[in-house]
């Protein structure tokens, strides 16, 4: 057993020590009782990686280092403490996305399951990130009817695709207008801008589609061969993940370990539970995507066009304005579908933020334009 070695069981240990001091506080801070319990399971499996460690430096002949935590596991706790465990989850999301592959390469951590472990907390605690700040904020509300029973997500996506199309061509238009360019040249300008922006927001809607399958695809791979060589440590995690969602300890053993037998169903149900993964859908079609960004994009950035079709000159930028401000106001009317405001105070803030923007460019261009002239 050479130095490098007991340096890097020292460091192990040292990283075990503050996952359990850690998970301890999360516990502790944790005003659900059902989610207390599943961080104090954690921190015992983290108590039996930190003995693997400490046993392997006593065969060495070398000292313990002192279990103090880190100064960061204290500060996480306190935050955790003072202002709720939602508030920090996101920042151990990404602590677990990294220490899940802390033990990759190590093959004696290898050989006892160590990795598994740690992928499986990792997903446990994106698991818990999602869930805990809406059982206290979003989730209530929905079980009280105060939020509309409508596709947030979809309709989001929808009106912030038209947005982006009506106002960024808008301003686009006017920039131009106010250079004192011909008709022929903003209308030019404005459907040159309106194919760019749809074909530019439909490839980056292609693009992230797609990434997010390929991840979805490799998560399940990993998930699949997880439950072929240690069922066990799958049964335990989606126990775990029951006892969160409120569910007694040994029912949820029960329900686990039921899920784990059934081969047939397991790998949907893990997608499900701990990736929120449909593996029939897996986040839907990228060239769909594609195709409704475009579509919404370019639905947008017509009306500030189309008026260019019927008139020219002053005429035709007034009827720019006058369409543009109109369907800004509709969209910033619509948005409260989503968001619940008064519809009318919401279409005159988003119809006077893209009038100033217009005008900005308006104006710009207008001194760009006197400039060369």
């Amino acid at each position: 057993m050479n130095k490098a070695d007991v340096a890097r069981f020292r460091e192990n240990l040292l990283a075990e020590y503050d996952a359990v001091a850690l998970y301890e506080r999360l516990a502790k801070a944790e005003t659900n009782a059902d989610l207390a319990k599943v961080y104090l399971r954690l921190a015992e499996t983290e108590r039996r990686h930190a003995e693997v460690w400490a046993g392997k430096l006593r065969q060495a002949g070398q000292p313990l280092p002192p279990s103090a935590p880190s100064f960061r596991v204290r500060l996480l706790g306190w935050l955790a403490a003072r202002f709720g465990t939602g508030l920090v989850l996101p920042t151990i999301v990404g602590i677990e996305q990294r220490a899940n592959r802390a033990y990759d390469n190590q093959s004696d951590a290898v050989a006892l399951g160590l990795p598994g472990d740690e992928r499986s907390h990792a997903r446990i605690f994106r698991y818990l990130a999602r869930i805990t700040p809406g059982l206290e904020g979003s989730a209530i509300a929905r079980l009280e009817g105060r939020h509309r029973a409508i596709g947030g997500n979809a309709l989001r996506a929808a009106v912030l695709g038209a947005n982006d199309g009506l106002l960024s061509v808008f301003s686009l238009v006017m920039g131009v207008a106010g250079a004192a360019r011909s008709t022929g040249e903003i209308l030019l300008t404005g459907l040159a801008g309106l194919v760019a922006g749809a074909s530019s927001m439909a490839l980056g809607e292609w693009v992230s589609v797609q990434s997010s399958r390929e991840l979805y695809e490799h998560q399940l791979k990993i998930e699949k061969s997880e439950l072929s060589t240690d069922p066990e440590a799958e049964a335990e995690e989606l126990a775990l993940i029951y006892e969160a969602k409120g569910v007694e300890a040994q029912e949820a053993q029960r329900l686990a370990h039921q899920v784990v037998n059934q081969p047939t169903n397991a790998l949907d149900t893990l997608a499900r539970e701990e990736l929120s993964i449909d593996p029939k859908e897996l986040g839907g079609s990228a060239w769909e995507a594609a195709l409704m960004s475009f579509g919404l994009f370019a639905v947008g950035a017509i009306i500030p066009v189309f008026p260019y079709l019927l008139w020219h000159g002053t005429a035709g930028i007034v009827g720019s304005g006058i369409a543009s401000a109109s369907g800004l106001f509709m969209i910033g009317a619509f948005i409260t579908l989503i968001t619940g405001r008064n519809p009318i105070l919401s279409g005159l803030r988003m119809m006077l933020l893209g009038l100033v923007a217009a005008a900005v460019t308006f104006g710009i261009g207008r001194l760009i334009g006197v400039s060369l002239g």
